[in-house]
């Protein structure tokens, strides 16, 4: 959905860096996988055909933290 975030915090040695993925357009979603010690965070279309993706070592993230899009159906949230 429009509007959904993953926020990334990677070691990199010297410090950390935060990195951000955003559904930039109506009908994507972000979708997060973790496997054999890569974490790949990709935006993809309503078909399934991913946009672009970010792949990180899983042992440098220090954070991952998902943001989904407010509902505005939903009142009061």
């Amino acid at each position: 959905m429009k509007g959904d975030r993953v926020e990334i915090v990677v070691d990199t040695g010297d410090g950390s860096r935060n990195y951000e993925i955003v559904a930039t357009r109506a009908g994507r979603r972000i979708e997060t996988r973790i496997a054999r010690g890569i974490v790949e965070v990709s935006e993809v279309t309503r078909t399934g055909g991913q946009v672009r993706t970010a792949r990180f070592m899983a042992g440098r993230v220090l954070a991952l933290v998902e943001y989904p899009a407010e509902d505005p159906a939903l009142p009061g949230e």
